[in-house]
């Protein structure tokens, strides 16, 4: 796929304790407009490659440039003014706040985008227009996970991460969850997202990156890693046959 690159993440070493490295030599690229997922074994680094994106791990070597510029080690909020939104996988709403109170702290750096963002974002999310006032502690999984991918987009992110959107969910709403995913992309926004449910992932994704052991050790279009039969035998085992 063409386009410029937005996201280079290139032979990354991270971690989070002194000594003790969870991503070895890993490398990532996304491009305008693109959805990549990211699947791979419990513990292969999926969550941690996200996390270092977005200058919440140590990264010992390797870089990360952002439409070109290195933004290796710079901190969330920073990430958050160049265009990079985080939904991290729990813990991604403000319970006590209504939706609209939720969304607005998206813009809290530029309150007055909200209404211009608002519409964007609901555009997208309908229900969080007609349930504005709603208390998102009173949401279900699901919806607080709409709550939370609208409350990134308030941002008007160029790249958006996302921490396994169908995490917790029933089979019907996560299959909710990834066509809102899709909708976001379609939207304009290039996507970044870590799933556990590797089958669904390689379904919508452009392209997928395989984690194993810190390192990506497998690169292709979702559609040739979905029919690929030593993905199937070593990473998809029984959910290539749901």
């Amino acid at each position: 796929m063409s386009g410029n690159v937005v996201v280079e993440a290139k032979n990354l070493v991270a971690g989070y304790l002194p000594g003790v490295n969870i991503l070895n030599d890993c490398s990532l690229t996304a491009r305008e407009g693109e959805l990549i997922g990211i699947i791979g074994p419990n513990g292969a680094g999926k969550s941690t490659l996200l996390k270092a994106i977005f200058g919440q791990v140590n990264i010992r070597s390797g870089n990360i440039l952002l439409n070109g510029e290195d933004i290796t080690g710079l901190k969330a909020n920073k990430l958050v003014g160049k265009g990079v939104a985080f939904v991290p996988q729990t813990n991604n709403v403000f319970p006590s706040l209504t939706i609209q109170e939720n969304l607005e702290m998206g813009v809290f750096q530029n309150p007055k985008r909200f209404e211009e963002r608002f519409a964007f974002v609901t555009s997208i999310f309908p229900d969080l227009a007609t349930r504005r006032n709603q208390r998102a502690g009173s949401l279900s999984g699901g919806e607080r996970q709409m709550v939370a991918m609208g409350r990134a987009l308030m941002v008007d992110p160029s790249v958006l991460l996302l921490d396994e959107p169908s995490a917790g969910l029933s089979p019907v709403r996560q299959d909710e969850a990834f066509l809102r995913v899709k909708e976001v992309n379609t939207a304009g926004v290039t996507v970044i997202m870590v799933e556990q449910n590797a089958r669904r992932c390689l379904q919508i994704c452009d392209r997928a990156y395989v984690l194993d052991q810190g390192h990506d050790a497998h690169t292709g279009t979702g559609r040739e890693l979905l029919n690929d039969p030593k993905m199937i035998e070593l990473y998809l085992g029984n959910l290539a046959e749901m």
